[in-house]
């Protein structure tokens, strides 16, 4: 787990409080029965490209797991594009 979690820069004490007016419903239009029946339900990450990426579990050495991380956000491609290397090299 990293050091540092990340703010999400808000006060959500000061959201909590907030009431919305009859006033802010503009910005949101009620949605009409048309629009609904019309709603399409998708969960999940979308699919990119022909070749998405897939979730899997592995274990790693600590230290190998520890210097990744040190290497700060992203470190989880930096491991994706280290092992598309490595697969280039075993191909070759």
């Amino acid at each position: 787990m990293p050091a540092k979690k990340r703010s999400i820069k808000s006060d959500l004490r000061k959201v909590d409080r907030h009431r919305i007016a009859a006033s802010e419903y503009i910005d949101a239009p009620e949605l009409t029965r048309q629009q609904l029946a019309g709603a399409v339900v998708k969960r999940g990450r979308p699919l990119t490209g022909d070749a998405p990426k897939e979730a899997v579990t592995m274990r790693l050495d600590r230290n190998v797991l520890r210097a990744y991380r040190a290497t700060g956000r992203g470190w989880q491609s930096r491991i994706n594009a280290d092992l598309q290397r490595a697969v280039k090299r075993l191909k070759a």
